[in-house]
């Protein structure tokens, strides 16, 4: 009776310790090798102080990730929480696949100490917060100073025009050319930037929903880009590069110009004298304005979640004031806490671009329209198969701008229809 008794005690023990064993998923989708040891670290943390949770992290590779994370879904591995571009909050939100953070803000203690931005992002879809972002992703103009100087021209461009000529003097270098084009994945951003420049607006939209894309001014803008790769200014083989090979070509020393958020600056500056580059505003148009893109990702819980109020906790460790400099220190995004202006890292010369252009009136920071559900397929997929058929003469800048024009008025109207 005595043994029966202990094997029954034992097996209740044991069955209860499996019990509190909790695996929570969670899925990155903007990889690289050092976001990942970064997010482990900060994971780690969480998990010691949660005593038997364990996260089990999911890298997928983000020029795949829209395709593969979609495969997931569709095969029900549905995480507790992943990382949310910008450019799919609206899919999955509208897709009731995220669950409202809002309750958990209201009780958090730092929740007054995010920047009003913050929120207001987070809160893009009906107003909720389906996301809380971690950072902004703003673009400015990296430059090679070694480059310029050898190409002769004397400082970095300050309009449109300038940057067109100092590429060509890059260019007539042996093995150089003037701007790192990012024609695969992640590309869309600089054809926005560029065309609203040279259009002098970034308005997307008329008040019926009719896309503006195919313009005059847009078209102009367009042709701009398309003419630049088409006369030898950018490297070749540019068509196909996403965010690591871009990158790589500014600091290997291929290309003069880059432009791009902060997240760069971590490869940069580890292969980079800082005084060999620097970075500035990006180029005005003839309207007298630069217009750059502002982006951001965060973190997002699902609603399938089983373990909801572990999984707040698992994002209040990566958002905390803590874990949100410790991340944007090692992924380059500008932090979303008011007390990281304090910081003496974001002090530093390599920031001075990025800081000017939010002091700069004259530079127009643009958000683009995420908040339509078909908006992730049209970065992801339409606009790189487009882009690349226009840089490689298969259809022309007029074909490009009809074809974004009619896939975003379809996705506009729709989205005004859902409103009323």
């Amino acid at each position: 009776m005595r043994k029966l008794i202990t094997a029954t005690l034992l097996a209740t023990l044991m069955a209860g310790s499996a019990l509190a064993d909790t695996k929570l998923k969670l899925v990155e989708v903007i990889t690289s090798p050092e976001r990942t040891e970064t997010l482990k670290s900060i994971v780690a943390k969480f998990e010691a102080a949660n005593p038997g949770t364990t996260v089990d992290i999911i890298s997928l590779p983000w020029g795949e990730a829209f395709q593969k994370f979609a495969t997931m879904v569709s095969a029900g591995e549905i995480p507790d929480v992943m990382e949310m571009p910008d450019t799919w909050l609206s899919l999955y939100a509208n897709n009731g696949m995220l669950e409202s953070l809002e309750p958990y803000l209201a009780k958090w203690e730092h929740t007054e100490g995010l920047t009003e931005r913050a929120l207001e992002l987070g809160r893009d879809v009906n107003d909720t917060a389906y996301m809380l972002p971690y950072g902004f992703y703003l673009r400015a103009m990296f430059y090679n100073k070694k480059l310029l100087s050898e190409a002769g021209v004397s400082e970095p461009p300050k309009t449109m025009d300038d940057f067109v000529k100092a590429s060509e003097a890059v260019s007539k270098l042996p093995g150089k050319s003037g701007y790192c084009l990012r024609g695969g994945p992640g590309g869309l951003n600089g054809w926005v930037m560029f065309g609203a420049t040279m259009a002098g607006d970034n308005k997307f939209f008329n008040e019926d929903g009719t896309s503006t894309m195919n313009s005059e001014g847009w078209v102009k803008g367009l042709t701009w880009v398309i003419d630049l790769y088409k006369k030898g200014l950018a490297p070749k083989d540019s068509v196909n590069w996403g965010f690591n090979e871009i990158v790589a070509g500014f600091y290997s020393g291929t290309c003069a110009f880059l432009d791009q958020d902060p997240d760069a600056l971590i490869a940069i500056a580890q292969r980079m004298k800082p005084e060999d580059f620097g970075v500035t505003t990006m180029p005005k148009g003839p309207s007298g304005k630069a217009f750059t893109t502002i982006g951001f990702a965060g973190w997002s819980m699902l609603s399938a979640s089983q373990n909801k109020d572990l999984s707040w906790k698992l994002i209040e460790t990566l958002e905390g004031p803590e874990g949100n400099i410790e991340w944007n220190k090692r992924t380059g995004a500008l932090p979303v806490h008011k007390s990281a202006e304090k910081d003496p890292f974001y002090a530093s010369p390599q920031f001075k671009g990025w800081f000017d252009e939010l002091a700069d009136k004259d530079v127009v920071l643009t958000v683009m329209p995420t908040y339509l559900e078909e908006f992730a397929f049209f970065k992801d997929s339409l606009a790189i198969k487009t882009t690349q058929e226009a840089l490689l003469g298969d259809i022309t800048p007029e074909e490009l701008a009809d074809q974004w024009a009619e896939y975003l008025t379809k996705a506009q109207q729709k989205y005004l229809a859902n409103k009323k």
